[in-house]
């Protein structure tokens, strides 16, 4: 019986090492995506112009 226990630690280490690598090698994807969207996004922001609120509100943070 000790030598049955003795061969199950390699299986269980091995089904151990199968399961790790296939949630490592995952197919990750789809969340680049919805970031790379949202650097889109923030990049549109930062290209365009103060609107007159905006720029009121940075005159008066220079003037400080």
């Amino acid at each position: 019986m000790a030598s049955l226990a003795w061969l199950l630690i390699p299986l269980f280490a091995a089904i151990g090492a199968a399961v790790w690598g296939s949630w490592a090698a995952r197919d990750r994807t789809s969340g680049d995506i919805s970031e790379l969207a949202g650097y889109a996004r923030f990049r549109e922001a930062m290209d365009r112009p103060a609107g007159p609120d905006q720029a009121s509100a940075r005159s008066g943070a220079d003037s400080v």
